[in-house]
């Protein structure tokens, strides 16, 4: 990343700011997009603190989930053993991150008084996730904060089509700062608020690299290998990874979920492990957003598998940097393929970061302002 994204100038009013996300979700995107949030505000000059909101709720069904990470596939009964270490391994990296007083979910009223709360990254807005959907307090209701932001939020799957019920549009009206990190979020909320929000990058490209990790436990990984992140790919794609791999005598490295196809795995691997082992793997082959963002992040080569659940973010994001070549269906030509995954991302790509984060940056510094009407000006016609 440029100097400009590693440092910032210092706030010239520092704030006592609550970050509002899926922190506790044992996922590497969620758990590395609620990280450098908090880390990134906090290098702006404020006392950031994630808020540590907690439900028996959300709770079980994360941890279910957690052990059975690859449904529909079947979860073998030593696999759910290495889940479970991958699981404790996220509770202590969440442990040690800069954390609020805890809180019940269903009684935000409970939580400390902020300055300012940052809701985002993260699908905190989707009215369709399974445990998470039409969560009030990720809308900013009962939350105890003089201001309310958003940042890089999104509605994950839940397609523009659909539009906002007006119970949620009134929320949202209440924020003094908006803003999306994909178009399907950002057509959403052009329609429920008159207009439209800033299109900003995820914490994971916008701040600076994290603090280095601790030693890795490598397990035998020291080669350059072709990472792969994700799970239930499909038949065509698995085939050709494996002989794009062969062709070049790299190994295949699943990371954090079992897939078969490939050459070892790595299913117990905490946060940090991913961030190193993405950071020094050859090439990516994903069907997940945050495979392609920190593959981004890296500069790494990377092909991502189009998948119907995920095909809103991924599509937009990858859209929106012009690196729509780097996403592939049953109908891509192999030859295109092999192009995405020898070379790293175009210099156009890195330019279109580069311009987005320095708005991301410049729309973060007015939000946090007391100057809600410069921030809708300057990004209504965006």
């Amino acid at each position: 990343m440029p100097p400009s994204a590693r440092t910032a100038p210092p706030a010239a009013h520092p704030m006592k700011i609550g970050v509002l996300t899926f922190h506790r979700c044992i996922n590497y995107g969620s758990y590395w997009q609620a990280r450098c949030l908090v880390e990134g505000l906090q290098r702006m000059g404020h006392r950031a603190l994630l808020l540590d909101h907690r439900s028996h709720r959300v709770d079980r069904a994360e941890w279910r989930c957690a052990l059975r990470p690859v449904l529909p596939t079947p979860v073998p009964p030593a696999d759910r053993t290495l889940y479970a270490q991958k699981t404790r391994r996220f509770m202590e990296a969440i442990h040690a991150l800069p954390l609020s007083r805890r809180f019940a979910l269903e009684h935000p009223e409970e939580m400390e008084d902020f300055d300012t709360v940052v809701v985002g990254s993260d699908e905190v807005w989707n009215l369709s996730h399974p445990w998470y959907a039409r969560c009030g307090p990720f809308f900013g209701e009962r939350v105890r904060a003089r201001r309310l932001v958003a940042y890089a939020a999104s509605f994950g799957n839940y397609p523009a089509a659909h539009g906002l019920p007006p119970h949620w549009a009134r929320l949202l009206h209440r924020f003094d700062g908006v803003s999306v990190r994909d178009g399907n979020s950002r057509a959403l909320l052009h329609r429920a608020l008159g207009h439209a929000p800033a299109l900003v990058l995820d914490p994971c490209l916008q701040f600076a690299d994290p603090a280095q990790p601790g030693e890795l436990d490598r397990k035998g990984q020291e080669e350059r290998c072709l990472a792969v992140y994700g799970h239930n790919f499909s038949p065509w794609f698995a085939s050709r990874m494996r002989a794009w791999a062969r062709r070049r005598n790299m190994r295949l490295v699943s990371i954090g979920y079992r897939n078969d196809w490939a050459d070892a795995q790595w299913l117990a691997a905490g946060p940090e492990d991913f961030a190193r082992f993405m950071a020094d793997a050859g090439a990516v082959a994903t069907n997940f957003f945050h495979g392609c963002v920190f593959a981004l992040r890296n500069r790494k080569p990377f092909l991502c598998e189009d998948s119907p659940y995920r095909a809103i973010k991924i599509r937009d994001l990858l859209f929106a940097l012009g690196a729509e070549g780097h996403l592939a269906d049953a109908g891509t030509p192999a030859a295109s393929c092999d192009a995405a995954l020898s070379d790293p991302p175009a210099h156009s790509i890195e330019a279109r970061i580069a311009a987005l984060r320095a708005s991301s940056a410049q729309y973060l510094r007015q939000a946090l302002q007391q100057d809600p009407d410069a921030v809708e000006s300057e990004y209504a016609h965006a």
